[in-house]
């Protein structure tokens, strides 16, 4: 409580300080009026609610689409919307931005030294080993099989139940539960059954994993956009407050998951392991690495597979439940790839991957991802980087941004993916990476993204063949964004059945 008064009390002073100072006010590099000592901090309170949209305002009216934001608690932030920059941070000067050890603090309790929170040699021998996997031809057939197997006894069930009671679904918590056991089965080869149960109930139990990953995702993401970072590093070291369960549940995802890593090596040394060409994690402790680095590698998994998927999903049902024409076009290409899903049709579905894609521009699962200057250096922009400072590039303002995409840049329209290829159809139309980094680009471009793509395309396909999914009110939806763009109390959808003359192709083929 004395904590917590002396915090108000030190906004209360924070107010006032901006009115002794307002003559000296000053805007270095551009960006939101700033004032000796705390910097924006008052402005970044006020707008901390809507903080993408408020940066995204600042870049828009930057002539370089790049800001300088200072702010007390915080390392010196440039922030950018800048292809060009962003090019230059992930790949032409990629050795000079780090993660950098603030990120990596934030981060480093659930993540540990896993792939997402390593830099250096550390990063190179994680990323050399995960790219044979993800180049494997197991991983991708493994995928498939469990896509296959978790979309027709689980989620497709729940939708038929919902279809007939006329039941509300959270379409953002059944995604999320549907990917956490799909990523569980093909990295761990354990299902945490996060979708059994009666399909007609909405309350199916979640496995304690789900639940701790849940909760330490969310504290962790507070970390990095609260206001004073000392002060969650001060609640840390008391223990108490969200850092607290924090703590709580990174000590059962670490137990968990070294159980699991110790189980796993007993079946190996007494040569039982049924799927020891499937899952991730039997062949990572083939490979030698120590338990520890493992269960690390593992948990980067585990939260790359289930939070971006079913992020990207959420945002897309909802932009295609306002756009039928679009999702009429979706419905009529797997009809003429006859309702199949196999790995051939489903890259073959390329008005499905123009939605998905124009989705993510707009509401990109990773709103914004920052690396740390290891040295001075100067932007193609002209914008003047410290040691030290914190480079954020922005994929949810670059989706806003008319100069990158255009008049109309704040609508969806799918059609900016698609070109014609010279015979009546259509052909993917690819955007620079530096334009959309959605999947960031240069040397960390995710080596997961084709899984991905397979596995939205899959459940979207799977989903919109056979249902039609319309939102239960025509309330706004708020993005809040945690480690992933996250919908504010979630998506409820009405789910009908989809009209077709005649049974058989109405069932979606293997």
């Amino acid at each position: 409580m004395a904590i917590c008064l002396l915090f108000l009390l030190f906004l209360i002073i924070l107010q006032i300080l901006p009115t002794l100072f307002c003559h000296k006010k000053y805007i270095p590099g551009g960006g939101p009026k700033t004032y000796p000592f705390i910097g924006c901090f008052v402005a970044f309170y006020k707008n901390r609610g809507r903080l993408l949209d408020w940066y995204t305002e600042l870049l828009a009216s930057s002539p370089t689409q790049t800001i300088v934001v200072h702010r007390l608690g915080a390392p010196r932030t440039v922030l950018t919307a800048n292809p060009a920059c962003v090019e230059h941070v992930l790949r032409s000067n990629f050795a000079n931005y780090p993660k950098g050890k603030p990120f990596t603090e934030i981060l480093g309790d659930l993540l540990g030294r896993g792939i997402f929170n390593a830099d250096g040699e550390l990063w190179h021998a994680q990323r050399k080993l995960a790219s044979r996997e993800f180049t494997a031809r197991s991983m991708r057939e493994g995928l498939i099989t469990e896509l296959e197997a978790e979309t027709g006894v689980r989620l497709l069930p729940r939708l038929r139940a919902a279809s007939v009671t006329g039941r509300v679904e959270d379409v953002q918590d059944l995604l999320r539960r549907f990917a956490f056991d799909v990523i569980c089965q093909v990295s761990l080869g354990m299902d945490p059954r996060c979708l059994e149960g009666d399909p007609s109930n909405t309350s199916s139990p979640e496995s304690e994993l789900a639940r701790a990953f849940e909760v330490a995702s969310v504290i962790s993401a507070r970390r990095g956009t609260a206001p004073v970072a000392r002060i969650w590093k001060l609640k840390r070291a008391l223990g108490i407050g969200p850092e607290r369960k924090l703590r709580e549940a990174v000590s059962l995802i670490h137990s968990q998951i070294m159980e699991l890593i110790r189980a796993r090596k007993a079946e190996m040394e007494k040569g039982v392991v049924e799927r020891s060409n499937d899952d991730f994690l039997t062949r990572l402790i083939s490979s030698g690495q120590n338990d520890e680095l493992v269960r690390d590698m593992v948990i980067s998994f585990l939260m790359a597979g289930r939070d971006t998927t079913s992020s990207a999903l959420t945002w897309f049902f909802w932009l295609i439940s306002r756009h039928p024409a679009a999702e009429r076009e979706i419905v009529d290409e797997l009809g003429r790839l006859g309702g199949r899903l196999d790995y051939h049709s489903i890259k073959e579905m390329r008005v499905l991957e123009a939605c998905l894609c124009e989705s993510m521009r707009l509401f990109p699962p990773v709103a914004w991802d920052s690396k740390h200057a290891a040295a001075a250096d100067v932007l193609p922009d002209g914008t003047r980087v410290e040691a030290g400072d914190r480079v954020t590039y922005f994929p949810y303002g670059m989706g806003r941004m008319e100069k990158i995409w255009g008049e109309g840049c704040g609508v969806f329209d799918h059609r900016r993916w698609l070109e014609a290829d010279g015979s009546g159809g259509s052909v993917a139309a690819r955007a620079s990476p530096y334009k959309f980094p959605v999947f960031q680009a240069g040397p960390r471009a995710c080596l997961g993204k084709e899984m991905a793509m397979v596995q939205m395309k899959y459940v979207a396909a799977a989903m919109l063949w056979e249902y039609e999914l319309r939102m239960a009110d025509e309330q706004m939806p708020v993005l809040v964004p945690l480690l992933t763009a996250h919908m504010a109390g979630g998506l409820r959808m009405v789910v009908r059945r989809r009209n077709r003359s005649g049974d058989e192709s109405s069932q979606i083929k293997k």
